[in-house]
């Protein structure tokens, strides 16, 4: 027999089961009442009539109570006094006998009791007793009667109220507690279970009130309880748990408890852990489709018969809600899956925030996959490998930290996928043995996000020994987390690999303002923010031959790898088409057709190339969507804007470039900028914008032309409070000698 799974044995003949049925339903059939007890006057069994026949002083019941409480001896007794089978007002030996004693009202009642030993484990003797006058007998089988006929009015208007409580009802809520309720009322029972089908197995899904805090089986696997039987039989099943035999109680903890169908008189050997808390109950398939969908489970803490009637009433409830139930069922799942994706997108937010900010992303990532693992009513393990040792070790809920020995490669063969796995820890699995016979929780999932920041991100999610096991819901809400998880790393990783591409393209390219004769050049670069970490502004001043100079500034598109590789191919091209010996609007008009086909991108540049004759003392200048130059005249302090415009590079093709020349004197300063300077902005919202640039040019050319730029990037960090929205950058040129004698 397999481990854990469930065995059966038929009891031929008149033997355990079968008596045990006979017996019962003699029980209840018989008008007489009927008692059961032991060599030390302990009540055992009694049936229905006795309760209602005999005086007793328990409010639940008379089983467990001292015999003489039901037949008092002649005269006084004393209860603590030991029990002598003589002092009996009847014989024990089968022989009849008239017994005069108090009614439940005191009144005095003449009884005809018999009383006999049987052949039991032990001394057990069985007395039956009736009214001695026959009409008193007549009167007692008439109360039967009309007590059996409100029972079956009971359970018919229980099963009405069923029909109209959930009549067309969408409502789990109802179907799940109500109902619950109304079946265990109307059964007369002590609670009711319900337990829904998935693919791995019966799952618990509603318990009436009475359990509350009760030790109930949240899980029953295909094959291995009562799901099994009740299946093969097709309708409800009366089972009774049998107590322990004293030799199994000795040897220590019950593992096993057996389990008789009073239908079929087999004894069921079934995990104790898998078994509702119940002495005796139905279990009760609903079908639907030629499937069983969901078990009903009616119980009884103490024992009792289990009516046929009753069971053929709890068949057609299942039938009637079986409908119902495969509706709420859809609802319920429907929710559950809408809670996860919500769940999941809330993670996946606050992941992102993190990946943003300074929050290290490795603790933000754990944090939420203890928050998955709450969700699902789990515990998260992490699982760490030690390099030195090869082996796992994770930290424990129970045993703490300690070695996992577990091949994870092994367990994860056929459950990776994109680098993920999501592998489900079921019963038999290697982590759940390991995990079991460590005594941890040791049902859920592993799951691994692959290699993430130098390390294997690993971890397990854990219910405890006999929970019920993910289903594929859940399992798929941990792997979308996961996938989550790794693709905020790994952007993060792109986003570093990025920076330090991009920072070695920067410094490849570092704006460096050569020397020339004639002339004094300075540039300065100021980035908006840390994370912005290289971008697209770049400038430049170029020696040519015959007192020439091509002054380049310029702006590309976008931030990162692409913008710095095209500002890097942009300055490069730019110099080579400088010693060609090209105009400006040539210089640029070649270099729109080589972006085009260099970027693979949607990615675009301002420009302002300027070829500055010394000798001719004239700029000649082509400004490619680039904000207008500044021209500051040195005997009049005029300022000029160069606005001679043209279309951005790297847009389109046959874009239409033009030159603009201006005449030089000593002095002048050219002073060259990208647009973060006029549209830096204050903390109220306001711009800098045109006006605020010309008055910072104005005031600070009059001033002394070394520390120009820097004057100005003070001025900018008053006006934003050191807030730039946009990188920033500027040059200048002062035309210190022109001419063909200088």
């Amino acid at each position: 027999m397999a481990k854990n799974a469930l065995s059966t044995k038929r009891v031929e003949g008149i033997g355990e089961g079968s008596l045990a049925a006979t017996f019962a339903r003699l029980l209840q059939l018989a008008s007489e009442a009927v008692v059961a007890f032991d060599g030390a006057g302990r009540v055992l069994l009694a049936n229905d009539q006795a309760m209602s026949l005999l005086p007793h002083g328990e409010t639940e019941g008379i089983v467990g109570a001292d015999v003489r409480t039901l037949f008092p001896p002649a005269g006084s007794f004393d209860p603590e006094a030991p029990f002598s089978i003589d002092a009996l007002p009847f014989p024990v030996d089968g022989t009849p006998a008239v017994v005069t004693m108090a009614s439940h009202v005191g009144e005095p009642m003449r009884l005809r009791v018999r009383c006999d030993r049987v052949q039991a484990a032990g001394e057990t003797y069985v007395a039956v007793a009736l009214p001695a006058e026959s009409q008193s007998l007549e009167e007692h089988q008439g109360e039967r009667d009309l007590e059996d006929l409100r029972r079956a009015n009971k359970r018919l208007a229980g099963a009405l109220r069923i029909v109209l409580d959930t009549l067309d009802s969408r409502d789990v809520a109802t179907l799940f507690s109500r109902v619950l309720e109304e079946i265990t009322q109307t059964m007369d029972a002590d609670a009711t279970i319900v337990y829904l089908a998935e693919s791995d197995g019966f799952h618990l899904r509603g318990i009436s009130k009475s359990l509350e805090g009760a030790r109930v089986p949240h899980f029953m696997s295909y094959g291995k309880s009562v799901e099994t039987l009740a299946t093969r039989a097709g309708h409800a099943l009366r089972l009774r748990v049998k107590p322990p035999e004293p030799q199994t109680l000795r040897q220590g903890k019950i593992r096993v408890s057996e389990v008789v169908d009073e239908e079929t008189r087999e004894i069921l050997r079934i995990r104790k852990s898998l078994l509702p808390p119940f002495a005796s109950f139905f279990a009760v398939p609903v079908w639907f489709g030629g499937h069983v969908i969901a078990i009903i489970e009616v119980g009884w803490s103490r024992p009792r018969p289990l009516d046929t009637d009753d069971a053929r009433l709890l068949d057609s409830v299942a039938h009637y809600l079986s409908v119902q139930l495969m509706g709420a069922f859809s609802t319920m799942r429907q929710q559950r899956a809408e809670r996860l994706n919500q769940r999941g997108s809330e993670l996946r937010e606050e992941l992102l925030d993190a990946s943003e900010g300074d929050e290290d992303l490795v603790v933000r990532a754990e944090q939420a996959f203890v928050q998955a693992a709450e969700e699902l009513d789990a515990v998260y393990v992490r699982l760490e490998q030690n390099v030195h040792q090869s082996v796992l070790v994770a930290e424990l809920p129970v045993a703490g930290m300690r070695a996992v020995p577990i091949d994870l490669d092994a367990i994860e063969e056929g459950h990776v996928e994109d680098d993920l796995a999501v592998v489900p820890v079921l019963a038999g699995t290697a982590v759940f043995n390991v995990l079991r016979d460590l005594g941890e929780p040791c049902v859920g999932a592993l799951v691994d996000a692959g290699k993430l920041a130098g390390e294997r991100r690993c971890c397990l999610v854990l219910r405890p020994d006999g929970a019920e096991p993910l289903d594929a819901g859940e399992l798929s809400f941990l792997g979308t987390l996961a996938g989550d998880v790794r693709d905020i790393f790994l952007g993060e990783e792109r986003r570093e690999k990025d920076k330090r591409i991009s920072q070695a393209l920067q410094t490849g390219m570092r704006n460096v303002l050569q020397h020339v004769d004639g002339l004094t050049a300075q540039g300065i670069y100021s980035s908006a923010t840390e994370s912005a970490f290289v971008g697209g502004d770049f400038y430049d001043l170029i020696r040519l031959p015959g007192r020439r100079a091509c002054v380049i500034m310029g702006d590309v598109s976008g931030k990162g790898v692409e913008a710095a590789s095209v500002s890097a191919a942009v300055k490069t091209a730019l110099g080579a088409y400088s010693w060609e010996g090209l105009a400006p609007a040539r210089m640029v008009r070649s270099l729109n057709e080589f972006l085009l086909g260099f970027s693979r991108i949607e990615t675009f540049a301002t420009l302002f190339v300027g070829i500055v004759d010394l000798a001719a003392a004239t700029l000649t200048y082509c400004s490619a969507g680039h904000p207008p130059a500044v021209l500051v005249r040195a005997a009049t302090r005029q300022i000029d804007l160069l606005d001679v415009q043209s279309g951005v590079v790297g847009a389109f093709h046959d874009m239409e470039y033009r030159d603009g020349v201006a005449t030089l004197c000593e002095g002048d300063i050219l002073f060259l900028y990208t647009d973060g300077t006029t549209e830096a902005r204050s903390p109220s919202g306001a711009f800098f914008g045109d006006d605020g640039l010309r008055d910072m040019v104005s005031a600070e050319t009059a001033g002394d032309f070394d520390g120009l730029l820097d004057r100005c990037l003070a001025r900018l960090d008053d006006f934003t409070g050191r807030n730039l929205n946009d990188d920033v950058s500027m040059v200048a040129v002062r035309f210190d000698e022109l001419g063909t004698g200088a």
